[in-house]
């Protein structure tokens, strides 16, 4: 039992792990990188997160649910989520599981690197293959576009990559 006097940052973050994506339920906050720091004193813990993007329509859903997570662990009485916008989110933050939950959803992870043109280039989750085209840059959301796989003929959304570069 976590009490007050042993609540640490790796308890928290644990919990987190289970904070899923309110859009995307096969990735946590943790799995896209979101979350930036924790800090546990005595029964307040203060998680401070990083928003995909600036627009996201959903943080406040992420903000409620990292709350009444955290508030969750014993001995935890003070819960504050404070987003920050400085050092800004990359889609490079994303783990591996992260990329992983995405494909099975059904979406492509963002590019790792970006070409030196600034083009950036994605797998068709359902099949692997190169061969996709873009449809539209604008997708259901701010941080994905329609893409097109040539070879198994299947449309899928992919997250658009955000760099420090771009």
């Amino acid at each position: 039992m976590v009490t007050t006097t042993d609540l640490k940052n790796d308890t928290v973050l644990q919990v987190l792990w289970n904070v899923k994506d309110p859009e995307i339920d096969t990735v946590s906050i943790v799995d896209l990188g979101m979350v930036e720091k924790i800090e546990a004193e005595n029964n307040h813990v203060t998680v401070t997160l990083l928003p995909t993007f600036l627009g996201c329509p959903a943080l406040e859903i992420i903000r409620e649910n990292t709350r009444k997570a955290v508030q969750g662990i014993p001995g935890v009485a003070e819960v504050t989520v404070d987003f920050i916008y400085s050092p800004p989110w990359t889609s490079d933050r994303v783990t591996e599981q992260g990329r992983a939950g995405l494909k099975e959803f059904g979406i492509a992870a963002p590019p790792r690197h970006l070409e030196e043109d600034g083009s950036w280039h994605v797998d068709c989750p359902y099949c692997d293959s190169t061969y996709v085209t873009m449809e539209n840059i604008f997708g259901p959301t701010a941080c994905r576009s329609i893409l097109y796989c040539r070879s198994c003929k299947t449309p899928f959304e992919a997250m658009k990559p955000v760099s420090t570069l771009m």
